[in-house]
Protein backbone atom coordinates (compact mmCIF):
# COMPACT_ATOMS: atom_id res chain seq x y z
CA UNK A 1 0.00 0.00 0.00
CA UNK A 2 1.41 3.36 -0.94
CA UNK A 3 1.72 6.32 1.42
CA UNK A 4 -0.84 8.39 -0.50
CA UNK A 5 -3.56 5.78 0.07
CA UNK A 6 -2.55 5.43 3.72
CA UNK A 7 -2.89 9.21 4.10
CA UNK A 8 -6.37 9.07 2.54
CA UNK A 9 -7.43 6.42 5.07
CA UNK A 10 -5.95 8.39 7.97
CA UNK A 11 -7.63 11.69 7.00
CA UNK A 12 -11.08 10.35 6.16
CA UNK A 13 -14.03 11.56 8.23
CA UNK A 14 -15.75 8.35 9.39
CA UNK A 15 -19.32 9.42 10.15
CA UNK A 16 -21.82 7.36 12.16
CA UNK A 17 -25.55 8.05 11.92
CA UNK A 18 -27.04 8.67 15.37
CA UNK A 19 -30.47 7.33 16.35
CA UNK A 20 -31.91 10.75 17.22
CA UNK A 21 -30.55 12.15 13.96
CA UNK A 22 -27.32 13.77 12.92
CA UNK A 23 -23.85 12.29 12.75
CA UNK A 24 -20.87 11.64 15.02
CA UNK A 25 -17.42 11.66 13.40
CA UNK A 26 -14.59 9.22 14.06
CA UNK A 27 -11.02 10.29 13.32
CA UNK A 28 -8.03 7.94 13.32
CA UNK A 29 -5.90 8.22 16.49
CA UNK A 30 -8.56 10.30 18.29
CA UNK A 31 -11.01 9.37 21.03
CA UNK A 32 -14.58 8.62 20.03
CA UNK A 33 -17.19 11.35 20.47
CA UNK A 34 -19.43 11.02 23.54
CA UNK A 35 -22.54 9.78 21.69
CA UNK A 36 -20.59 6.80 20.36
CA UNK A 37 -18.95 6.08 23.71
CA UNK A 38 -22.42 5.81 25.22
CA UNK A 39 -23.32 3.29 22.51
CA UNK A 40 -20.28 1.01 22.85
CA UNK A 41 -19.52 0.94 26.58
CA UNK A 42 -16.40 -1.22 27.01
CA UNK A 43 -16.97 -3.30 23.88
CA UNK A 44 -14.96 -3.50 20.68
CA UNK A 45 -16.21 -1.70 17.59
CA UNK A 46 -15.32 -1.29 13.92
CA UNK A 47 -16.14 1.02 11.02
CA UNK A 48 -16.14 -1.00 7.81
CA UNK A 49 -17.45 -0.96 4.25
CA UNK A 50 -17.71 -3.31 1.30
CA UNK A 51 -17.74 -0.34 -1.10
CA UNK A 52 -15.02 -0.11 -3.78
CA UNK A 53 -12.97 -3.27 -3.06
CA UNK A 54 -9.24 -2.80 -3.41
CA UNK A 55 -9.84 0.96 -3.26
CA UNK A 56 -10.92 0.80 -6.89
CA UNK A 57 -14.15 2.50 -7.97
CA UNK A 58 -16.92 0.01 -8.79
CA UNK A 59 -20.37 0.44 -10.34
CA UNK A 60 -23.01 1.56 -7.85
CA UNK A 61 -25.06 -1.65 -8.27
CA UNK A 62 -22.03 -3.83 -7.48
CA UNK A 63 -21.15 -1.72 -4.43
CA UNK A 64 -24.75 -1.85 -3.20
CA UNK A 65 -24.89 -5.65 -3.54
CA UNK A 66 -21.58 -6.03 -1.70
CA UNK A 67 -22.81 -3.73 1.07
CA UNK A 68 -25.97 -5.84 1.49
CA UNK A 69 -23.80 -8.95 1.79
CA UNK A 70 -21.60 -7.23 4.37
CA UNK A 71 -24.49 -6.22 6.61
CA UNK A 72 -25.86 -9.77 6.44
CA UNK A 73 -22.45 -11.11 7.46
CA UNK A 74 -22.16 -8.58 10.32
CA UNK A 75 -25.59 -9.61 11.62
CA UNK A 76 -24.50 -13.26 11.67
CA UNK A 77 -21.46 -12.64 13.88
CA UNK A 78 -22.18 -13.97 17.38
CA UNK A 79 -20.85 -10.91 19.23
CA UNK A 80 -22.62 -8.21 17.18
CA UNK A 81 -24.58 -5.96 19.53
CA UNK A 82 -25.41 -3.03 17.26
CA UNK A 83 -24.97 -1.91 13.65
CA UNK A 84 -25.36 1.74 12.68
CA UNK A 85 -25.19 3.24 9.18
CA UNK A 86 -22.00 5.11 8.44
CA UNK A 87 -20.41 7.19 5.73
CA UNK A 88 -16.72 7.52 4.97
CA UNK A 89 -16.12 11.02 3.64
CA UNK A 90 -12.94 12.04 1.85
CA UNK A 91 -12.01 15.17 -0.06
CA UNK A 92 -13.89 14.17 -3.21
CA UNK A 93 -15.62 10.87 -2.41
CA UNK A 94 -18.10 9.19 -0.07
CA UNK A 95 -18.57 5.52 0.80
CA UNK A 96 -21.55 4.07 2.68
CA UNK A 97 -20.25 2.07 5.63
CA UNK A 98 -21.26 0.44 8.90
CA UNK A 99 -20.34 1.10 12.53
CA UNK A 100 -20.61 -2.25 14.28
CA UNK A 101 -20.32 -2.85 18.02
CA UNK A 102 -19.22 -6.16 19.51
CA UNK A 103 -17.28 -8.31 17.02
CA UNK A 104 -13.61 -9.00 17.69
CA UNK A 105 -10.72 -8.14 15.38
CA UNK A 106 -10.44 -11.64 13.96
CA UNK A 107 -14.04 -11.54 12.74
CA UNK A 108 -13.67 -8.06 11.25
CA UNK A 109 -10.30 -8.93 9.69
CA UNK A 110 -11.92 -11.91 7.99
CA UNK A 111 -14.79 -9.79 6.63
CA UNK A 112 -12.46 -7.01 5.50
CA UNK A 113 -10.40 -9.54 3.56
CA UNK A 114 -13.52 -11.27 2.20
CA UNK A 115 -14.79 -7.93 0.88
CA UNK A 116 -11.30 -6.94 -0.35
CA UNK A 117 -10.88 -3.93 1.91
CA UNK A 118 -7.30 -2.79 2.53
CA UNK A 119 -8.12 -1.24 5.89
CA UNK A 120 -10.80 -0.41 8.41
CA UNK A 121 -11.07 1.63 11.61
CA UNK A 122 -11.61 -0.01 14.99
CA UNK A 123 -11.29 0.45 18.72
CA UNK A 124 -12.10 -0.85 22.17
CA UNK A 125 -14.11 1.05 24.74
CA UNK A 126 -12.72 4.50 25.47
CA UNK A 127 -9.52 3.83 23.52
CA UNK A 128 -8.57 5.84 20.45
CA UNK A 129 -9.74 4.90 16.97
CA UNK A 130 -7.08 2.91 15.12
CA UNK A 131 -6.51 2.21 11.45
CA UNK A 132 -6.05 -1.53 10.84
CA UNK A 133 -4.48 -2.76 7.62
CA UNK A 134 -5.78 -6.07 6.29
CA UNK A 135 -3.45 -6.88 3.41
CA UNK A 136 -1.51 -10.13 3.51
CA UNK A 137 1.53 -8.08 2.54
CA UNK A 138 3.49 -5.99 5.02
CA UNK A 139 2.60 -3.83 6.77
CA UNK A 140 -0.24 -5.78 8.38
CA UNK A 141 -2.15 -4.91 11.54
CA UNK A 142 -2.02 -1.53 13.20
CA UNK A 143 -0.96 1.30 10.95
CA UNK A 144 1.80 3.19 12.73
Amino acid sequence: MDNALLTVYRTTDYRVRLAPGGWASIHVDAALPAPLLALIGNRSWAFITAWNPGSQAQPRARNHAAQQNLIAALRELPRTVSIRPGLGVGVDWREPSFFVVGPDLNDIDRLAQQFQQFAYVHGLGKGAARLRLTSDRAPHGQAG
